[in-house]
């Protein structure tokens, strides 16, 4: 949304891509952006801050705020809700900010359809296999958890052609770099 020169900038990726780790090199590289801190009702992994990277509620306090429609928009995601408080968009937007979104498809869908001025970019890993090494590799999933996020990565991966752009995370760098680009 374009409101006295704020964006609102969508960035979605299957789960182990790395978009969070691309969208911290953005905003280290461009302290002018401002990330959107979601709610969720699922556990912090260790390192995260309450607060920081996401707003850990209880699925009755996410329950109360979806029925006072205070969600840009939400979604259930591996057992889990995931929504975006709309009032901190909206205030950012009209202050000039660039804000950074980082959600998943069927909240991107929502965004979409409530804002199509946002731009929306889709990050792929290089392969699947890469993918699924960047799973394994954070530790934090059981197996069964680790089989559905895959399932849902490649359901999810059908969808990136009904975003703006589509950028390969191969190396964080260069992904963030051309992202850069993209926002400007």
């Amino acid at each position: 949304m374009s409101d006295a020169n704020g964006k609102l900038v969508v960035i979605s990726a299957p789960s182990g891509t790395g978009k969070g780790t691309v969208i911290n090199k953005l905003l280290e590289l461009c302290p002018q952006f401002v990330f959107s801190v979601s709610a969720t009702t699922r556990s912090p992994r260790p390192g995260e801050a309450d607060g920081v990277e996401y707003d850990f509620i209880t699925k009755e306090q996410f329950r109360n705020m979806i029925e006072k429609d205070e969600f840009l928009e939400y979604a259930q995601y591996v057992g889990e809700y995931y929504g975006t408080p709309i009032k901190p968009i909206i205030e950012s937007i009209r202050d000039g900010k660039t804000i950074l979104l980082d959600i998943e498809v069927q909240g991107a869908k929502q965004v979409m359809q409530k804002m199509p001025e946002a731009l929306t970019i889709f990050i792929v890993p290089p392969s699947l296999k890469e993918l699924e090494n960047r799973l394994r590799g954070r530790g934090t999933d059981s197996g069964e958890k680790l089989a559905a996020r895959l399932e849902l990565a490649c359901k999810e991966l059908e969808e990136k052609d009904h975003y703006d752009f589509i950028v390969v995370n191969d190396n964080v760098e260069r992904a963030a770099d051309e992202i850069m680009i993209l926002i400007d």
